[in-house]
């Protein structure tokens, strides 16, 4: 078991993809259930101004660094996590292994068209792989128990929600459990990317971790001020905790 690293007093699992893979099959296999949280430097810095969602995170099974930012201040504060594990990389990571393995899925998020889409493209993808369900994530909170029941009764052993935080983490928190799903992986706007509607950062861009930049300049009114309100954050909240962690030079003595 990788001891876990404290990062803004969040606690990340230093995991590589392959181990995080690793996990997910195992606990599948054993039959035991697994939520998996993701964090990036947005998500850090609104889990400082939301309870809710920081409870629903830390509360996950294992929480990853999804974000490049989270890699680079986990070297500067001494937390090092050995790469990033990006939410979309792990989701088609997981599909590839539930197609080969007869490991059912089930989809819940996104638009209805656009979860369509997705699913079209899914099934060209990935042609051996069993969807036990979907449904789309527009639904008022009075619904989850029985949306989690309908997923619960599908017996799928993955669930995937493609929801926007803190709907995600909040539906996990309060009824992952009751899907009956073994693994359990919040893919925030994943669907929306498989089914073409919003495009990836290239390689090189993830790499350099500017993949909020991509985005931002695909969608500057919507995206343009809130990345830079929350990368500004971040910045500033990585310094703050750098400054507090490094040992302040001893005064010299002063001969009298």
């Amino acid at each position: 078991m990788n001891d876990r690293q404290s990062l803004f007093g969040v606690e990340v699992d230093p995991l590589t993809m392959d181990e995080t893979v690793e996990r997910c099959l195992a606990a599948v296999r054993d039959g035991r259930q697994l939520e998996i949280g993701v964090v990036n430097a947005a998500k850090l810095v609104n889990m400082r101004r939301d309870a809710r969602l920081a409870e629903a995170v830390s509360g996950c099974d294992l929480v990853l660094a999804d974000g490049q930012a989270v890699v680079w201040a986990g070297k500067v504060l001494r937390a090092p996590l050995p790469e990033r594990v990006a939410g979309i990389d792990l989701f088609l990571r997981l599909l590839a292994e539930a197609e080969s393995a007869g490991i059912s899925v089930y989809f819940l998020g996104a638009k209805e068209e656009v979860l369509e889409e997705m699913l079209r493209r899914v099934a060209d993808r990935f042609p051996g792989l069993k969807v036990a369900g979907s449904r789309n994530g527009y639904f008022d909170d009075s619904q989850q128990e029985e949306i989690a029941d309908g997923i619960a009764r599908s017996g799928a052993q993955m669930l995937f929600l493609g929801m926007t935080s803190p709907k995600k983490e909040i539906f996990t928190a309060a009824h992952g459990a009751r899907t009956g799903a073994r693994v359990v992986h919040g893919v925030g706007g994943s669907f929306d990317i498989l089914a073409g509607v919003t495009r990836r950062a290239p390689a090189s861009w993830q790499r350099l971790g500017v993949e909020w930049l991509y985005r931002a300049l695909q969608e500057p009114r919507r995206l343009g001020k809130r990345y830079l309100t929350t990368n500004t954050a971040f910045l500033l909240m990585t310094a703050r905790e750098f400054i507090r962690i490094t040992p302040q030079a001893a005064p010299a003595n002063r001969s009298h």
